[in-house]
């Protein structure tokens, strides 16, 4: 009976953190639509590659962030916005590029990040 116990206790524990690493992995999952953000940023086909090239970057930045904690996950996570941002604005114009950092800071507050 008291294998049962401890087997059971040790699957659900076994279970809940697997699933609050998912959770985490998912919170720095930076990917969309490419097509559906071109349609919001009106972007045309030329943009169209440069953002989705850089955008692409930007969500795998994002991706190795998980693992960190803490004031040093804000500061990395500051730094991939800004190398962002920096680098839509040489494709973006002002419009587009205050559309798209307004969409992306939404995301990251939505995502409590």
């Amino acid at each position: 009976m008291k294998k049962i116990v401890f087997t059971l206790a040790a699957v659900m524990a076994f279970t809940f953190s697997f699933a609050k690493s998912d959770k985490a992995d998912k919170r720095f999952d930076m990917s969309c639509n490419i097509y559906r953000l071109s349609e919001v940023l009106e972007l045309d086909e030329n943009q169209m590659d440069a953002v989705e090239t850089i955008h692409d970057n930007f969500s795998k930045e994002m991706q190795s962030l998980a693992a960190l904690k803490g004031p040093q996950l804000r500061f990395r996570i500051h730094q991939t916005v800004r190398k962002d941002a920096e680098q839509m604005r040489q494709v973006l114009n002002d419009k587009q590029l205050r559309s798209y950092m307004r969409i992306v800071m939404t995301t990251l507050r939505n995502r409590q990040l």
